[in-house]
């Protein structure tokens, strides 16, 4: 028998893709207009927290009935705030026009180069921060703090609200520059500074009867950031466990649906609504610390329990700015376009 021509199969019988170029270039910006809408939302909500909570702006819930005896001046800058939501997906759209040369893959992979910047920065926050709040907190101990820098600075490397802006800040500032000219995440080294401070602990209590607080605190101090900010990079690398019964034996196309949908309705979702619980009051469980500068309650510990409470939050930045990567990919895997996962693997620099 011979294959009919027929105006879905073509003169040779097989299906021929009908779609045109303008259609596909056009799904292509839309989807990468409402990747970058999402990340433009996030800078915006995140900039307004910190002009809400720090600098006493009456927040863009105001004009939305959220906010009571707002008026005058104050009612300006809350519509400011919330016009700055509109203001920035204008400029994420036009950001996306400006690149429309663009594929899926490429933005994906631009995405998740400033994701890895972030966590990258946060790695070396951790580290110097960590290493110099034990340095203080063991001389706090043993009382050379006075000896080294007077009794006026001694007294107050011993309050957190000076402890934290004046030392932990500028080092936090410095990790961010170092991020800029290394090009590792150092979660390996970072996992072995976790063995290193545990096994000090054992040592110093067995061998030499010496103990302190702040020991463990920097045990879970750096533990929880491997934690926390390898998450967004282990879904990179697709090494999430994947409890599932039919994923294994989806085809590529398939497998896209199935990480755009999580990706959109589970993983974006998700941060969203830890940013908005942790953040929405003065007193929500990631402001509160941050705008005390919180510290454990055991004595001469590190002071850094405020900043693990923002490990929350930047976890939930970190893994929706890869969701955000992670959907755009998985458009790209629906559509079948060339460089997927099964083929090209990204490489984090």
């Amino acid at each position: 028998m011979t294959a009919e021509a027929s105006p879905l199969t073509g003169d040779s019988g097989i299906s021929a893709d009908f779609s045109t170029p303008e259609l596909n270039h056009r799904t292509t910006l839309l989807v990468r207009m409402f990747g970058w809408a999402i990340l433009a939302s996030l800078t915006v909500f995140l900039i307004n927290n910190y002009l809400t909570f720090w600098h006493g702006l009456p927040g863009e819930g105001a004009p939305l009935g959220f906010g009571s005896g707002v008026k005058g001046t104050s009612m300006t800058m809350a519509w400011m705030q919330l016009a700055a939501y509109p203001v920035g997906v204008a400029l994420a759209v036009f950001s996306v026009l400006r690149t429309e040369d663009l594929c899926l893959r490429e933005d994906s992979k631009r995405i998740s180069n400033i994701n890895t910047f972030i966590i990258r920065a946060a790695f070396f926050a951790v580290l110097y921060v960590g290493i110099a709040d034990a340095i203080i907190s063991f001389m706090r101990v043993e009382g050379f703090l006075p000896v080294v820098f007077g009794n006026e600075l001694a007294l107050n490397l011993g309050k957190s609200l000076f402890r934290g802006p004046v030392v932990h800040m500028p080092l936090i500032g410095l990790a961010i520059i170092t991020a800029v000219f290394s090009r590792t995440l150092g979660f390996t080294w970072l996992a072995l500074l976790v063995i290193v401070a545990e096994l000090m602990i054992v040592i110093t209590r067995f061998i030499f009867s010496y103990e302190q607080a702040f020991m463990g605190d920097l045990v879970r101090f750096w533990y929880a950031a491997l934690f926390l900010f390898a998450s967004a990079y282990t879904l990179l690398e697709e090494g999430h466990v994947r409890v599932d019964v039919f994923y294994t034996t989806f085809n590529a196309r398939k497998k896209g649906m199935v990480n755009a949908a999580g990706s959109l309705f589970l993983g974006v979702s998700l941060c969203w609504v830890i940013l908005f619980v942790g953040t929405s009051t003065k007193s929500a469980v990631i402001n509160s610390p941050i705008l005390a500068f919180e510290t454990t309650q055991t004595g001469f510990g590190m002071y850094v329990k405020y900043l693990m409470a923002g490990f929350l939050a930047l976890f939930a930045i970190s893994m929706m700015i890869q969701f955000v990567s992670y959907l755009l990919d998985a458009v790209a895997d629906i559509r079948q376009e060339p460089g997927g996962r099964d083929h090209d693997v990204h490489a984090i620099q």
